[in-house]
């Protein structure tokens, strides 16, 4: 019993290495973020919110490129950012009040760069969601920068939709 245990158990660890897909990865700047429109907390201190922001900007890009081939870079620098919503005081707090007419925006260039450094394709983008409360399937409801994590897999599907690897 032992025996079979341990046999499968490095069949397993064997196999497993056989399905590792390596994909591209991302690199984001963030240019100029004292003049963004809207990086500001609701009841926290600015640069912990703005720190916390942009990292998870970064995961969502790098989750993003890991559909993208092997050896590739995409390389984002952010110009604006402009949340869902908009803060207002109620007394000593403030608070994010979400809204249809506070839209999420995010401008930024891109480059996807092949395994040669060569650009593949780039582009300086405007996005913007004027429909983000019509969206009744929000993917990301209870995670931070839903609206704009939406909005960022809608601009990556439709400009990378003939580069994107399916999943096995």
């Amino acid at each position: 019993m032992k025996k079979i245990t341990v046999t499968l158990l490095a069949i397993f660890t064997f196999t497993s290495f056989f399905q590792i897909v390596y994909a591209a990865t991302s690199e984001v700047t963030w240019d100029n973020y004292e003049k963004y429109r809207d990086i500001h907390p609701s009841n926290e201190s600015r640069k912990h919110f703005r720190e916390r922001t942009f990292k998870n900007f970064e995961k969502h890009f790098s989750k993003l490129a890991a559909k993208l081939p092997e050896g590739q870079v995409l390389k984002i620098k952010v110009s604006d950012v402009d949340l869902a919503g908009d803060t207002h005081s109620g007394g000593i707090n403030q608070v994010r009040i979400i809204k249809d007419i506070f839209i999420p925006r995010i401008n930024f260039s891109f480059e996807l760069l092949n395994t040669d450094k060569r650009i593949v394709k780039s582009g300086d983008i405007v996005l913007k969601d004027m429909g983000f409360m019509m969206n009744t399937h929000l993917k990301y409801r209870n995670q931070a920068l839903g609206y704009e994590k939406a909005m960022l897999d809608k601009w990556f599907a439709d400009t990378f939709k003939s580069l994107i690897i399916k999943a096995k």
